[in-house]
């Protein structure tokens, strides 16, 4: 028998309703005033004395995408009296003591719906100061830099938990612009710079004869494709997870001129989550994405993965001359001759190679590294991607057909040694 809910004579159920509404739309559902005034009346009609029908009665008011429905079950089960939503309030205003290996793993939409559910709840003020009297040291701010500037500049390896929150969502609103390429097919245009003989003669017979007017044509333009090869071994591991979420922003903005967006991941072996990362919910995305992938954290195997790519995608993904991304630090111990074979050849293949290495974070990186000199030859454009101004820099750099990064400096480097 299903269990039922107790509810109270004098009960607020409408506007604990609204309340829930307001939750849903703080953590990033489209929920309005008009869905709010159908719920209620939803479920007036079909009562509230089973939990699954009350959910599945808000569920069909408030839902309108399959990819929402993981927030909407979190904010549900902690806002419809969860046992353990009290602690999870008060976990924000209060010290807690947590061991890495009792911690479980967060669902997709969890994070979000707590902070939904908590939004309104202010931090306690700091304590007073011990010793009376004491001068109070002012600090100068007229040369500091802004909350978002120092955000932007901080490495994502030494963001805290709050930061690394703000960061995804900064890195969201980041968009990677694109020109569009001339192709050598030509459509009709009156002011095209190539002259259409056939339509101008085929205009001229039905018209006795006479050429009256010269038709024209232009080059058709296409838009090209970005593939990401990102690494996700142990040492790229705070870095993939925020180069994830800006490749998910990628694959997801609307309005951008790339023609399609294909994702890979590897480490010890070639994982495709392309398709994964199309979900609009970014944590479901990333969610199914670490299924996916089985080798997160692990070892690295640039020289076989980026082989395996040649072999199996290349082809399929890179056909109409691809911008590609390879996002990994070049720390690997396979065959450098290998790597550097499978680079060439990977770089033959798309129309630019765009390196992107945390490492570059360090002031004085050289190429010392067996991966790092066996990629740096077969690369277009070698640049940093530790924190958000490095992948503001890179959205730039696309634009620019001689845009080499770092490049020239380190081959000039691997030269005089």
């Amino acid at each position: 028998m299903r269990p039922k809910i107790a509810v109270s004579e004098h009960g607020r159920l409408a506007a604990n309703i609204l309340y829930f509404a307001r939750a849903l739309r703080a953590a990033g559902l489209p929920v309005g005033s008009g869905r709010v005034i159908d719920a209620v009346n939803a479920v007036a009609v079909s009562g509230f004395e089973y939990r699954t029908d009350f959910y599945h009665t808000l569920a069909a008011c408030f839902l309108s995408r399959p990819e929402q429905r993981a927030v909407f079950d979190q904010c549900f089960h902690m806002f419809w009296r969860d046992p353990q939503i009290l602690e999870k309030m008060m976990s924000l205003l209060l010290p807690e003591l947590r061991s890495a290996g009792f911690e479980r793993e967060k669902k997709a939409g969890e994070e979000r719906a707590a902070e939904a559910l908590t939004a309104g709840i202010d931090a306690p003020p700091p304590p007073p100061r011990d010793e009376a009297g004491q001068e109070e040291i002012e600090f100068d701010a007229e040369l500091t830099f802004s909350a978002q500037e120092t955000l932007k500049s901080r490495d994502f390896e030494l963001m805290t938990s709050a930061e690394a929150a703000e960061a995804k969502r900064a890195i969201a609103a980041l968009r990677l612009p694109v020109r569009p390429i001339a192709s050598r097919r030509t459509i009709a245009n009156a002011h095209g710079l190539f002259a259409d003989w056939r339509r101008t003669m085929r205009t001229a017979m039905r018209q006795g004869g006479d050429v009256r007017e010269l038709a024209r044509r232009k080059r058709r333009q296409r838009w090209p494709v970005l593939v990401a090869l990102c690494d996700i071994s142990g040492s790229m591991a705070a870095y993939s997870r925020m180069m994830l979420h800006f490749l998910h922003a990628a694959a997801n903005a609307d309005g951008v001129g790339w023609s399609a967006v294909h994702v890979f991941t590897f480490g010890t072996q070639l994982t495709n989550i392309s398709r994964h990362l199309r979900h609009r919910d970014a944590d479901e995305a990333l969610m199914r994405a670490g299924t996916e992938a089985r080798d997160w954290e692990g070892g690295t195997r640039i020289g076989a993965c980026l082989e395996d790519f040649n072999k199996r995608w290349s082809r399929r993904v890179l056909g109409q001359g691809g911008v590609v991304l390879l996002i990994t630090d070049g720390l690997d111990r396979d065959d450098p001759d290998r790597l550097a074979r499978e680079a060439e050849r990977l770089q033959l293949s798309c129309r630019k190679l765009i390196w992107l290495n945390p490492l570059l974070r360090w002031e004085g990186f050289e190429a010392k590294a067996q991966g790092v000199k066996a990629l740096l030859p077969h690369v277009d454009s070698f640049r940093a991607a530790h924190n958000i101004q490095s992948l503001e820099t890179l959205a730039s750099a696309l634009t620019r057909a001689d845009d080499r990064g770092e490049k020239a400096r380190l081959m000039a480097g691997l030269r005089a040694g």
